[in-house]
């Protein structure tokens, strides 16, 4: 009797463990987020490349909400590019943060006329479009400073806004110091990715690093919605849920499907509301 009661209450504790591991904040509306769809680095296509000034214009000119992401130049001036290094969109072996600012305009974005645009830029051509600002950790995991200065850009944008990062440490920075900017945790399968171990994969891949970031949305890859960890907290915490990145009408028919809000590329799009 004793050891059944035991095992009961190990089996309890751990489950109670693995609720807590996995809980989202639940002390923020995030309604103001749902129904948007944000042009994943833009609404780039061929000829106007991904987190250029025309892929931003483009996409707030056409109504569309926005996701981008930031990181540093050597020289500590915020840029909006995705890539740690600049072989596949500038075709240049070197890192992002290996070159100032003004090194970094020599090279072209894809072979057009575009140049890696300041975060500051960006915002001033979004006009206040929905935004969706990923925080790379490119710069490091821990890289607070970062997140102290986007901010400083981000307090003055007039549009809506929120922030997301695959590191959870950067998301908490938001957490402890800026509570009422909403702030996302960025996850995936990971069973793709041979840059991240199998035991990193496994406890990102099951949201079980919510409980440093106790994030108020839930960014997640739209094809990946099987893994345990997602299905359980969207069903048990029901946060607001952002799917990315959905390709074509097909895929964006199936992401609304599972997720509150899309981030999409291509510009024939799917209309939820039709």
């Amino acid at each position: 009797m004793l050891k059944a009661l035991l095992i009961v209450a190990m089996v309890t504790f751990l489950i109670l463990l693995w609720l807590y591991l996995i809980a989202p904040a639940k002390d923020k509306d995030c309604n103001a987020f749902k129904g948007i769809m944000f042009a994943h680095r833009g609404l780039h296509q061929p000829n106007i490349p991904e987190n250029s000034g025309m892929a931003f214009k483009m996409a707030a000119d056409a109504g569309y909400g926005v996701e981008l992401d930031i990181q540093y130049s050597k020289d500590m001036k915020i840029v909006v590019f995705h890539d740690a290094t600049l072989s596949r969109m500038c075709g240049v072996d070197k890192k992002v943060s290996e070159c100032t600012y003004e090194e970094l305009l020599n090279y072209s974005l894809d072979g057009t006329d575009e140049k890696i645009p300041l975060f500051s830029e960006v915002l001033e051509i979004l006009s206040g479009a929905p935004l969706v600002c990923e925080i790379k950790n490119h710069n490091g995991n821990r890289n607070y400073k970062l997140c102290e200065d986007a901010f400083e850009l981000l307090k003055n944008y007039k549009g809506l806004y929120c922030i997301e990062s695959f590191s959870p440490f950067l998301v908490k920075w938001f957490r402890k110091v800026h509570h009422e900017i909403v702030r996302g945790q960025l996850s995936c399968s990971f069973r793709r990715d041979k840059e991240v171990d199998p035991a990193t994969g496994f406890i990102m891949r099951n949201l079980l690093i919510n409980f440093i970031s106790r994030p108020d949305f839930i960014s997640y890859r739209h094809k990946d919605t099987n893994t345990l960890g997602f299905k359980a907290c969207s069903k048990i915490f029901n946060p607001l849920l952002i799917g990315w990145t959905a390709k074509g009408n097909e895929e964006q028919k199936l992401a609304w499907k599972k997720f509150n809000s899309v981030i999409f590329e291509r510009l024939k799009d799917y209309n939820p509301n039709e």
